[in-house]
């Protein structure tokens, strides 16, 4: 492992924060199509890939079942056990890393060039050929149960439970992806394999690479990592219209600070406003301490050490959420500070010199992400999965820059919808009980 960290120091030293990036649209003799980024001055590749589904695939009987399949495929493949496998994995210098959410099933590899064939190999058995051990199995089911324990301990996993149950119901979202400690109990390994079948498929894949690697090689990569795979995955589930009505819901629970979820309905990330919108948010609870929701809830009122929005375009459902935590007997004012500031910015609009400010925060930084074969290939994955253009990474600032003042109050107008904000809160609130249609 060592020398992999070497080899990863030399490759972050060389940054590659330049106003072009040049992404290469491959597809392998097998039909699979992948975004490249070659850059053959580190001995190093780094390969992305994601299956779109995610979580939100379980049966619904099944909750967890593709949380700890995924956590599993590390722990043993073909003919190597969980032990094999991690020592395989160490010799070749190589770094693979299973991932899930309510969306996406995320791989990642970190493959040195000179063990790249060996590192395929190794990584295709854990995605075709995993093993799914009876001991692994348990031994990873006693670590998912002690995290959602966690979990029910956490203000904040409260809230965000409590929020989904509330806006998304019986519909995959409305649970934690990780299961309940029942329904994790219960799955067997017929589940867990059902789960690799419905999750990790052909009709659903998303590749990206970067570093030392030609399109042919990444072409005979994909096909070898992914022809045996199923050729379809299970069915994808149906889009939910998020409908809130302003309002708090209280959950009792014992903390001296509360913790509270708000927001509505959000924007697609297709949709034509989306920029604007992206914008504005920066403006209203996006930018950091300058944004207006921490100026207003923290540095005027001292209300909390942090508050912040953000858009969530899932999908399967838009959010635009926020989060804030304060003492017990303050978060009530918190609540009504950050509502006045929503029906501000939905009503008025921004000024010229925040749109200025949150401009020069979104473009400024962009090119920086770019600073490794790892990042790139995780933003050129990503941009993918997001249906986005491959000339994205060189367009994305000019497209923020032609956002307008008019722009902005239009489309604050349309998304921020102040009688529709709930709040979910956490905790002992002074003041503060479940109130609806408000």
């Amino acid at each position: 492992m060592n020398r992999f960290i070497a080899v990863l120091a030399l490759m972050v030293s060389a940054v590659m924060a330049q106003a072009e990036v040049e992404i290469q649209q491959v597809e392998s003799p097998g039909g699979f199509k992948a975004w490249l980024v070659q850059e053959p001055s580190i001995p190093f590749v780094a390969l992305e890939i994601n299956f779109q589904g995610g979580a939100s695939l379980d049966a619904p009987d099944k909750r967890g079942a593709t949380n700890l399949m995924v956590a599993l495929l590390e722990e043993g493949a073909g003919d190597l056990d969980a032990q094999g496998f991690t020592q395989a994995t160490e010799a070749l210098a190589a770094q693979f890393k299973y991932d899930v959410s309510d969306d996406t099933l995320s791989v990642s590899a970190r493959i040195l060039t000179e063990n790249r064939d060996q590192a395929v190999a190794l990584l295709r058995e854990s995605l075709v050929n995993p093993r799914f051990d009876a001991d692994a199995i348990e031994r990873v089911r006693g670590q998912v149960l002690s995290s959602i324990r966690s979990d029910l301990r956490d203000p904040d996993s409260i809230a965000g439970a409590a929020w989904d149950k509330m806006v998304f119901g019986d519909h995959p979202y409305g649970s934690p992806y990780d299961g309940t400690e029942d329904s994790v109990a219960a799955l067997t390994r017929d589940d867990i394999l059902a789960a690799h079948k419905a999750a990790i498929a052909q009709d659903r894949v998303f590749v990206a690479a970067a570093g030392d690697i030609t399109a042919e090689e990444l072409g005979a990569i994909m096909d070898m990592l992914l022809a045996d795979l199923p050729e379809q995955g299970a069915p994808q589930p149906a889009h939910v219209q998020v409908q809130t009505t302003a309002g708090v819901t209280v959950v009792p629970f014992a903390t001296p600070q509360s913790v509270a979820i708000f927001g509505h309905e959000g924007i697609k990330r297709d949709d034509p406003d989306f920029f604007a919108a992206y914008v504005m948010n920066v403006v209203l609870g996006g930018g950091g301490f300058e944004a207006r929701l921490m100026n207003e809830v923290r540095e005027k009122r001292g209300l909390t050490y942090g508050v912040y929005s953000y858009l969530v375009p899932k999908d399967h459902a838009e959010l635009y959420l926020g989060r804030v935590a304060s003492a017990n007997d303050r978060i009530g004012e918190a609540v009504e500070v950050i509502r006045d500031v929503w029906d501000g910015v939905a009503r008025d609009g921004v000024t010229q010199d925040e749109l200025d400010r949150a401009k020069t925060y979104l473009t400024g930084g962009y090119p920086l992400r770019f600073d490794g074969n790892g990042q790139i290939a995780n933003i050129l994955v990503g941009m993918q999965t997001e249906g986005l253009d491959p000339d994205y990474v060189n367009t994305r600032n000019a497209q923020i820059e032609a956002v307008t003042l008019e722009d902005v109050k239009r489309v604050a107008a349309r998304v921020l919808k102040p009688d529709a904000l709930h709040f979910v809160v956490v905790g002992q609130p002074d003041g503060l009980e479940t109130t609806l249609g408000q």
